[in-house]
């Protein structure tokens, strides 16, 4: 059990589920903006805020996005008021994608601004479902929580999963391109790629582990591939059909074989595939879901996943 005088805020969703998982949710005294899993969460202080418009269309957040990298400037900034307000004993935060948080250097900035607290930061860093598996025993072992179960309970179901596709031929395993942002196009990298293999697919385009390229429409077009799966940074289900409607007016939609068999499909990239915590298992079940129907039914169709 964990001391009551530890107060945590978390700055990245992945974080806030990782330390709801291991059941420390009672201990987080505040949040980024984006954290918004498990619910019981959105009622704590929020500590960040973008500087940008996340309502505004991919294209000009993309550029919007480069052009704070650029200035040097991160994407999100810190509320120091309120974290000096809340006194946290430890901040969780991440160092993987200056697109996706608050980056380190802006956490430890902030902190050493604060005159009445020094909290211990914790910087995850995943890239691949080892690291989450490594950052969850982490994160236990920080808080003296025991995150044996919690990985034993998450590794099964990413064995089933492998079990499952085991008999599967080579003819059988579908070509997948994963669309982690539709304009520019980009492919989905880091973990992804890992996903699709488990779940019975092989991936187009991105190295696992890598971070996600650009992806030049004629490549799309000229690999052709079984299925595609939209999956954009920070959409829920409705704000990404909306953005894979542009794609799917160009001429050439129409004659790929994944349009033509009906298996393109759109997912809610927040909730699940974007998040390096413990839903990429959720995530893993939706992608087995999608490719192989006959030999998968979770029940993610409809809140994680609808074919476009």
């Amino acid at each position: 059990m964990t001391d009551s005088s530890v107060r945590i805020v978390s700055l990245i969703p992945s974080g806030t589920e990782i330390l709801a998982t291991l059941g420390l949710t009672d201990a987080i005294v505040g949040r980024s903006h984006e954290c918004d899993y498990p619910p019981e969460i959105e009622n704590r202080p929020i500590c960040t805020q973008a500087r940008l418009n996340a309502n505004a269309p991919s294209n000009e957040i993309h550029d919007e996005v480069n052009k704070l990298l650029q200035s040097a400037l991160s994407i999100y900034q810190i509320k120091t008021d309120i974290l000096e307000q809340l006194q946290p004993t430890h901040i969780v935060t991440q160092d993987q994608c200056d697109v996706c948080a608050v980056s380190l250097q802006e956490v430890e900035k902030a902190v050493a601004e604060l005159i009445h607290s020094q909290p211990q930061i914790i910087s995850l860093q995943p890239n691949l479902l080892q690291d989450v598996w490594a950052d969850i025993e982490r994160v236990g072992n920080v808080f003296n929580v025991d995150s044996v179960k919690v990985l034993e309970n998450l590794e099964s179901r990413v064995k089933i999963c492998e079990q499952k596709i085991q008999g599967l031929a080579l003819n059988e395993l579908p070509n997948v391109a994963c669309i982690e942002w539709t304009d520019p196009l980009m492919g989905a990298a880091n973990w992804i790629p890992e996903l699709v293999n488990l779940a019975g697919g092989q991936s187009l385009f991105c190295v696992k582990g890598q971070p996600s390229p650009i992806l030049p429409w004629e490549t799309l077009i000229a690999s052709n591939p079984d299925v595609i799966i939209f999956m954009p940074c920070g959409f829920n289900l409705h704000r990404t059909r909306q953005e894979t409607l542009p794609l799917t007016q160009l001429p050439e939609w129409q004659k790929l074989h994944a349009t033509q068999t009906g298996r393109v499909f759109i997912t809610d990239g927040n909730a699940y595939f974007n998040r390096p915590g413990p839903r990429l298992v959720d995530s893993l079940e939706i992608l087995a879901e999608i490719l192989h129907p006959e030999i998968f039914q979770y029940g993610y169709k409809g809140a994680g996943w609808e074919p476009l």
